[in-house]
């Protein structure tokens, strides 16, 4: 079973004093791409809460944030009324010296300024951090089960895709006797408008096969139903499987291009745009796939 790229996981410790909220989301990406936003209380794990996302989290956009919410009154960050009183006398001093109005908001301006927000958060002891290590693989099973859910309906849609190309191959070969005849019937006329000139016959009829061979696409329709079976063998044999069967798609991709090409039939080149519109539609999505 395949899995898509895309999702999102979110769990909150519940701890004494403040919750933590872990929040995973997955977009797609050709390679593994981490992002992370981690309070300073926890930084010093960041390192550790990188190799378990990176054990886990095989491909994607993956986008990692901590958030903490105190519980009551006593928080462990306040503002450095020091800082603050610094700050304000530099701005009032610098304002009358350049000749510039002091700012509309003070508080707004001043508490956006370094240093004036400080927190004395205590270092999380192993128990704390167990909780969290024990959230963030919650996370990430959540992210995972979601992957997997999204990867069912992918796989849904490219089976249905894949058959609706495997049925319209079929419907290629009512064209085929109809086709050769066509060209037969052309090359014949064309050759009666010219029957007063002498001709060699024995090249002629070589020339004839060579065309018709040329023509012939019994090779393009097994190799392309060929990469059909192989597209869902692929998709069967577990995750990871993305760039393969993207490899794949192009293939089938190729088939049906050489197919149009040779087909020099109305109704047969219609078969072959919805065979592409069928394609195309894989595409789309194919790029989804972890």
């Amino acid at each position: 079973m395949i899995q898509s790229m895309t999702g999102f996981g979110k769990v909150t410790a519940e701890l004494p004093s403040k919750k933590v909220t872990i929040e995973i989301k997955a977009l797609n990406s050709k390679q593994l791409d981490l992002s992370t936003r981690i309070p300073t209380v926890y930084k010093e794990m960041e390192m550790q809460i990188r190799s378990q996302l990176l054990r886990s989290l095989e491909r994607g956009k993956i986008e990692f944030n901590v958030s903490v919410e105190y519980i009551g009154k006593d928080t462990p960050t306040h503002i450095n009324q020091h800082a603050v009183e610094n700050y304000y006398l530099q701005i009032k001093e610098l304002s009358e010296k350049l000749n510039v109005p002091v700012p509309a908001d003070w508080f707004q301006t001043l508490l956006r300024l370094p240093d004036t927000i400080k927190s004395d958060a205590p270092q999380p002891d192993e128990a704390e951090w167990q909780q969290i290590q024990g959230a963030i693989d919650a996370a990430i099973t959540q992210l995972e089960d979601f992957r997997r859910q999204e990867g069912q309906m992918l796989e849904n849609l490219f089976r249905t895709k894949i058959e609706n190309i495997g049925i319209l191959l079929k419907e290629v070969e009512q064209y085929e006797g109809e086709r050769l005849e066509k060209i037969k019937t052309r090359i014949m006329d064309n050759l009666e408008k010219v029957a007063s000139t002498d001709y060699d016959k024995n090249r002629f009829e070589q020339e004839m096969i060579y065309y018709i061979e040329k023509l012939d696409v019994n090779e393009e329709k097994t190799r392309l139903e060929n990469h059909l079976k192989y597209f869902i063998n692929t998709m069967e044999n577990g995750s990871s499987q993305g760039k393969k069967l993207g490899f794949i798609v192009q293939e089938i991709g190729r088939e049906i291009n050489t197919l149009g090409s040779k087909s020099n039939h109305a109704g047969m080149q219609q078969v072959v745009v919805r065979m592409k519109d069928e394609l195309e539609q894989i595409k789309e999505q194919i790029l989804n796939v972890l």
